[in-house]
């Protein structure tokens, strides 16, 4: 029996022993790998707003983009993912109160265009199981508005450059030693100030209207999901 024991021992101590040194080597291929993506990303607003003086909502049109991001991995399980991308949305509101200058009480206005860039920095945590590396990720996103483009009713429209949270869930699997799938999804917990200047819809019989409609304020909660799907490359 001593012997039996002795025996299991020794076995379960090598069994260890193998395992830690698989474990290492794992961590060893892991560890200061860069991984590269290239994903096609839905950008799906979820917009709700608070607009000043003449009220309703905004509506904010969904985009579909390439995109492309870099993670490094510290070890197996933490790493940390830039995304880079730009992405073009259309803007209205809808419901809106333009009576006071003659266009009903529940108006569509047309506030045009406008570029978001949005680069979005995240620490992950991986845990992978054979091919399969499913992940979570938190982090900071600042997202840069750039040329806007008014549209055919107002002046201009102004929208302030932002931080916001970051939420992330996705899965790597792999194809070869190199190559894998991704799918990843993401929630930035977005929400900016919109200036209108609508001076240019004061009728001439209320001149009063002006300094109100040349400063419209709107707090937008854009809060987008981007979606994506796509092929890794690691190096």
């Amino acid at each position: 029996m001593m012997k039996k024991l002795i025996v299991l021992a020794a076995m379960i101590i090598a069994g260890i022993h193998v395992f830690g040194q698989t474990v290492k080597e794992e961590e060893k291929d892991v560890k200061h790998e860069w991984r590269l993506r290239l994903r096609g990303l839905a950008v799906i607003p979820q917009e709700e707003s608070s607009i000043g003086v003449i009220g309703g909502d905004a509506e904010i049109s969904t985009s579909i983009i390439p995109e492309l991001d870099f993670t490094y991995f510290f070890n197996r399980h933490f790493a940390a993912e830039l995304i880079l991308g730009t992405t073009r949305h259309k803007v209205n509101t809808t419901g809106s109160d333009l009576s006071a200058i003659g266009l009903g009480n529940s108006a569509e206005v047309d506030l045009g265009k406008v570029w978001l860039l949005p680069p979005t920095l995240t620490l992950q945590y991986h845990y992978p199981v054979g091919k399969v590396n499913p992940y979570l990720g938190a982090g900071v996103n600042y997202t840069i508005f750039y040329s806007v483009d008014q549209g055919p009713i107002v002046n201009n429209v102004k929208y302030k450059n932002k931080f916001a949270f970051a939420a992330q869930a996705g899965i790597d699997i792999d194809i070869s030693k190199k190559v894998f799938l991704n799918i990843d999804v993401k929630k930035i917990f977005l929400n900016t100030t919109a200036m209108v200047d609508a001076g240019n819809l004061t009728p001439e019989d209320s001149p009063s209207l002006a300094p109100v409609l040349s400063n419209i304020e709107a707090d937008v909660k854009i809060r987008p999901w981007l979606v994506g799907f796509g092929l890794g490359y690691k190096f």
